[in-house]
């Protein structure tokens, strides 16, 4: 399969979830990724399944760094933390939702990579 395969997005239905998978880390965090994930994981089209673990990855990091946060709230650190993380949440989930509504690909720059 090459990266053009990938850039490929077979229907705007495609564009329509994973625009909603990115949308929806927004306010259920890694929830729509897991679900879009594990539904079509073995029979869903290459891109959708990468946009999904796309999603999925980067709010694992954004709720590993909600963790951090919240130790870092015993000294007070954590709480000039939390506003930070929820803008970045913010800003790169429109971003990747409005990129992937066109049928582009999405790469977060700030994920951790755990699902590969």
């Amino acid at each position: 399969m090459t990266s053009n395969d990938l850039t490929q997005v077979s229907s705007k239905d495609d564009r329509n979830i994973a625009a909603l998978t990115h949308a929806g880390g927004i306010l259920f965090g890694f929830i729509p990724g897991l679900i879009v994930y594990l539904i079509k994981k073995d029979s869903g089209p290459v891109w959708l399944i990468q946009q999904s673990k796309e999603a999925l990855n980067f709010q694992m990091t954004v709720l590993i760094a909600y963790v951090v946060a919240t130790a870092l709230s015993a000294l007070m650190i954590g709480l000039i933390l939390f506003p930070p993380i929820f803008l970045v949440n913010l800003i790169f989930c429109i971003l990747a939702a409005i990129k992937v509504s066109q049928g582009e690909t999405y790469r977060y720059p700030l994920a951790l990579r755990l699902l590969s």
